[in-house]
């Protein structure tokens, strides 16, 4: 058999023609000479179709390579790899496409202009617009925040929502944060991931949450409302002492409605409901600590000096402990000297 185009003897491929003329003759892929991208300024993310996403450029190009350039059906298994070179006033790409026409590997390439134009997507547009969906009120019972609590809990937020952003949450930002009548409110964008921020928030600091909501318009006929999740901490603290039924009590840990605390006199740990404690009285907080040289132990009870008027106590130990230490923590409610938990105590 020979080529009808070629005269070359040999196998024909198809239409009466060998393998090279019937490649020369026919073009498998065909696209645009020029592609116009869309960019945030702000964010950074790129538009696709009529959506916003925050794929690398890279990424965002073989999306709309894929989507306008047209490749034949005829070819199996094609696989897309670009190149681009920035110039001054636009972007210089290489499209590659390679797949395969029955057994033979087809490779073609286009030169083609990528133009970026700057355009802010939807989520900016809120954010500058002040958009938001729910209000994160955080209030203390009784008292104000403090600074410390003020800090940490910003820091616990903003990771939140930095963390739900990374999940895929593009929609959610903070619009703004102020402190507020003692306490934080919080300007999220959007409803669900505040409900899980609150919820978040009191797992770690304790509380009650009581939500609310207020009719802000109609929108796709439907009535939208804003909501606001109020959180109100307890009064008590992490580290407060406490009296409590007679006895003083440590604090430490609160979480959800359960408080951890410590008995001081025998070092025994409980857990209460914060409504057991409400009514308690808080005795004091960091500044009651101090430290006293240990000048001798037995097994039931320490000797100790305050460094300051050298005076001597004797104190009775809460467990069969052996101090490995010159300086031990107490703290001294009214007349009576309670021992610390340290990291340098052998329990025997």
């Amino acid at each position: 058999m020979f080529c009808v185009e070629c005269g070359k003897i040999g196998e024909i491929f198809r239409d009466a023609v060998c393998v090279d003329c019937y490649m020369k003759a026919h073009s498998f892929t065909k696209g645009p000479d020029v592609i116009s991208l869309s960019t945030c300024p702000h964010c950074g993310s790129y538009k696709y179709k009529n959506s916003w996403i925050t794929d690398s450029f890279d990424e965002i190009l073989k999306r709309w390579i894929k989507h306008l350039f047209d490749i034949s059906g005829e070819i199996n298994k094609p696989k897309i790899s670009t190149e681009h070179k920035e110039e001054k006033e636009y972007i210089k790409g290489k499209v590659t496409i390679t797949g395969f026409l029955d057994n033979i590997q087809i490779t073609e390439e286009h030169d083609t202009i990528v133009r970026i134009k700057n355009d802010v997507c939807d989520v900016c547009s809120k954010r500058f617009g002040g958009y938001h969906e729910a209000i994160v009120q955080v209030r203390a019972d009784n008292r104000n925040l403090t600074k410390k609590e003020i800090t940490m809990i910003k820091k616990y937020v903003e990771s939140l929502v930095k963390s739900l952003q990374e999940k895929g949450h593009r929609g959610l930002f903070i619009t703004d944060m102020g402190e507020e009548h003692g306490g934080l409110d919080f300007f999220i964008s959007d409803k669900g991931s505040a409900k899980t921020i609150t919820k978040k928030i009191q797992e770690s600091y304790g509380g009650e949450i009581k939500k609310s909501s207020k009719n802000i318009g109609m929108k796709d006929g439907r009535q939208v409302y804003r909501m606001t999740y109020l959180l109100r901490l307890p009064s008590i603290r992490k580290g407060d002492f406490i009296s409590h039924e007679g006895a003083i009590f440590n604090i430490y840990t609160i979480s959800r409605n359960k408080v951890h605390i410590l008995e001081l006199s025998g070092w025994t740990e409980k857990i209460f409901d914060i409504k057991e404690l409400e009514n308690d009285n808080i005795i004091g907080r960091d500044e009651l600590i101090k430290e006293m040289i240990l000048v001798s132990q037995t097994k039931e009870e320490v000797q100790l000096m305050d460094p300051k008027t050298y005076k001597t106590f004797e104190v009775r130990k809460p467990k069969n402990i052996s101090y490995d230490l010159k300086k031990v923590k107490i703290v001294k409610i009214e007349d009576e000297i309670f021992l610390l938990p340290d990291n340098n105590i052998n329990h025997k």
